[in-house]
């Protein structure tokens, strides 16, 4: 059986040519996440793994869709060829069927991960210039006129932490500095 797997990192982007090359290559079932690539921790991806069985044959548009860094990619790679299932990805002509296609996943595959890396440098880099010309402060500060009275429920025992994030529609993280920038106040 065939099996597609399609991945986009966020709602906003786009998954139809993707999707369109599923189809044109006769796939009989498609995978697709919505996650960031940085890992192997994605709901349609252990889908993926688990109903694969022996003949399968999955196929990805490109490397980067399946995995962003070597590891990744070759341990799943791994796992689909233990449980019997062939490796195919489109754009880099990779079939894991033959040696040289084991060969060249290895080398796609290190090259999406340096350009992993890069962009996450370029994008420091870029964000450290903003900064220093003032052009970039960070997001921006949630604001929520009941901070003070929310904590004073929470200090007191009257809420828990859980209930008083959800009250001020924060993370973990937000609250907790906004309780310290409080405190130190």
């Amino acid at each position: 059986m065939k099996i597609g797997y399609c991945r986009i990192s966020t709602p906003g982007q786009n998954v139809k040519r993707q999707e369109a090359l599923m189809r044109e290559l006769g796939v009989e079932r498609v995978f697709v996440d919505v996650a960031s690539g940085k890992n192997a921790e994605r709901a349609q991806l252990r889908e993926l793994l688990e109903f694969v069985q022996e003949g399968d044959t999955v196929i990805v548009s490109d490397i980067s869709r399946f995995a962003r860094n070597t590891r990744d990619l070759l341990d799943l790679v791994e796992r689909l060829t233990a449980k019997g299932v062939d490796f195919i990805s489109k754009k880099e002509c990779i079939d894991t069927i033959t040696p040289t296609g084991k060969f060249m996943l290895t080398v796609f595959g290190a090259v999406a991960s340096l350009e992993r890396e890069s962009l996450l440098i370029r994008q420091a880099e870029g964000i450290a210039i903003a900064k220093a010309e003032g052009k970039y402060t960070g997001r921006k500060k949630i604001e929520n006129t009941d901070f003070a009275g929310v904590y004073a429920q929470w200090t007191a025992k009257e809420i828990t932490a859980t209930k008083a994030m959800e009250l001020l529609g924060m993370k973990p993280n937000t609250f907790y500095r906004r309780v310290k920038e409080y405190q130190a106040a």
